[in-house]
């Protein structure tokens, strides 16, 4: 009788890594960050506990693993040929998954929750916070080779003036953005970012 060779570490389904993935998401947006736990999560998977913990050690790790992948794979910087279609499409990218039913009431609950626990807010720096700005910067970098921005534009600072309004607007006073608000904001940002 031959035995089987064995195969080492759990093969790691992508089946389930989805199942689990939409439960944490699903079970974040309904309880809020506080209230996510593993059990939970399982449960909602149809998968048991260490299925989990094949892939994060912790609910840290398993929820800000999950919305970085989220976040971050929907933010790509636009290349329209202009800075005003730029902007554009990036306020478009972010209105959509700051409005997306999910996200919109994640991203609130988390900075939150990140505002009460420091290794959580570095976390979220780190993963999500960073490489969304990195994904965006070309978009200046492209401007400032073309003319269209002045050489010593501060890149940073032009990355919190296309974020801020749209979130301050959604998140904290809760109104829609509704037509034209868009429109009108990419003027207003051109303005205040080719000022000389």
């Amino acid at each position: 009788m031959t035995r089987r060779t064995p195969s080492g570490a759990a093969v790691l389904q992508p089946s389930v890594t989805s199942a689990i993935t939409e439960a944490v998401l699903d079970e974040w947006a309904e309880q809020g960050y506080g209230r996510l736990s593993m059990e939970a999560v399982a449960k909602r998977a149809g998968v048991g506990k260490s299925a989990l913990y094949r892939r994060w050690p912790s609910k840290q790790e398993m929820a800000m693993s999950v919305i970085s992948e989220f976040l971050v794979a929907s933010a790509w910087a636009p290349d329209t040929g202009s800075l005003r279609g730029d902007l554009r499409a990036l306020l478009d990218q972010l209105l959509e998954w700051m409005t997306h039913p999910r996200i919109s009431r994640i991203l609130p609950d988390l900075i939150a929750e990140a505002a009460r626990n420091p290794e959580l807010a570095r976390v979220h720096q780190v993963m999500i916070g960073a490489p969304r700005r990195e994904r965006a910067r070309p978009v200046f970098e492209r401007a400032i080779e073309r003319g269209e921005l002045p050489s010593g534009t501060d890149v940073e600072l032009a990355l919190d003036l296309v974020a801020a309004p749209v979130y301050w607007r959604l998140t904290v006073r809760g109104v829609e953005a509704g037509p034209g608000y868009l429109d009108s904001l990419t003027g207003m940002l051109l303005a205040a970012l080719q000022a000389r």
